[in-house]
């Protein structure tokens, strides 16, 4: 998801230097930066990490799950940084989970496109090959459908 929504800040935004604060530290639009709770620590093994709740908001999330909150593994300390999210809702980005508290995204859409979903968390690691994660499942599915579309 970071690198989804680093893009769009760039592409949709006009930040020509959209990045996360872990690549550029002093950059002028960290769009991606440390969960609040993470300056000043060490790391090690202090990064948000096992399964969290995630509250579904997004269409197509809703649509993929078929519930209002799921749980999905983490492995992280960076997230979409706040000060951004009004902008980048009002440019087209949907932010399609969140935390419980609403505080964090979990999850961007981006209906323009055929699919286009961005996660903070880990859905390969709950995936197998009998039995894919929901959203390899629908990006497989969607994928499928481009391609008979574009054939025609």
């Amino acid at each position: 998801m970071q690198i989804a929504v680093i893009e769009f800040a760039r592409s949709v935004l006009g930040y020509s230097d959209a990045n996360s604060s872990e690549f550029v530290p002093e950059g002028k639009h960290s769009v991606i930066d440390l969960m609040p709770d993470q300056y000043g620590v060490r790391f090690g093994g202090t990064m948000r990490l096992g399964a969290y709740p995630c509250k579904v908001v997004g269409k197509r999330m809703k649509a993929i799950y078929a519930a209002d909150e799921i749980s999905e593994r983490h492995r992280h300390r960076w997230e979409v940084n706040n000060d951004y999210r009004e902008e980048l809702e009002k440019a087209g980005l949907t932010i399609a989970g969140v935390s419980p508290d609403g505080l964090l995204c979990e999850a961007v859409e981006f209906d323009k496109n055929d699919f286009f979903v961005g996660v903070q968390f880990h859905p390969e690691f709950r995936s197998r090959p009998n039995n894919a994660h929901p959203l390899f499942r629908e990006f497989i599915r969607s994928a499928i459908k481009y391609s008979e579309k574009k054939d025609k």
